[in-house]
């Protein structure tokens, strides 16, 4: 394996202020960078690391997805089933690049690792983005002046 490298580096900009999903999209970004500095240009290689870190990465990013998609059926998001195609879609091209990939087509590793750090990143920066801006628009500021949404800001949609 080469010299460990990020091809995503973490910024606060990503951040909505919800610790889980925060977390998540933190750790998503470790996964993507752990799968990048396994793109070596060797095929065995690449392809032993692909087999166990694909199952990896659909398993985390269905998690995400479930958690994302809780808070937002909870908090009312009128964007929710837009948001939902979105994580669908995303999901099917993960499934086809594996389908591909079963059916003996050579994937081109470090192209697949760009793939999954353009999509992660412009779902964050635009269609997460839309979310954070709706919960802090319905978020009540606490004492401490933190944000907090509790079921009476729900109710009150």
């Amino acid at each position: 394996m080469k010299n460990s490298k990020e091809l995503i580096v973490w910024d606060k900009k990503f951040q909505c202020g919800i610790k889980v999903i925060d977390e998540q999209h933190k750790q998503l970004v470790e996964l993507i960078n752990e799968m990048f500095n396994h793109a070596t240009g060797n095929h065995i290689q690449e392809n032993d690391y692909f087999n166990r870190a694909i199952r990896e990465m659909v398993k985390y990013v269905k998690i995400h997805f479930a958690a994302e998609e809780k808070i937002l059926l909870a908090t009312k998001f009128p964007g929710y089933n837009e948001h939902k195609k979105e994580h669908e879609s995303f999901i099917l091209a993960i499934l086809n690049i594996v389908n591909e990939h079963k059916a003996g087509k050579r994937i081109v590793f470090s192209n697949y690792c760009r793939f999954l750090k353009d999509w992660v990143l412009s779902h964050i920066a635009m269609i997460d983005k839309q979310y954070f801006e709706y919960l802090k628009s319905i978020a009540a500021r606490k004492e401490d002046g933190t944000l907090s949404i509790n079921l009476e800001d729900v109710e009150n949609r």
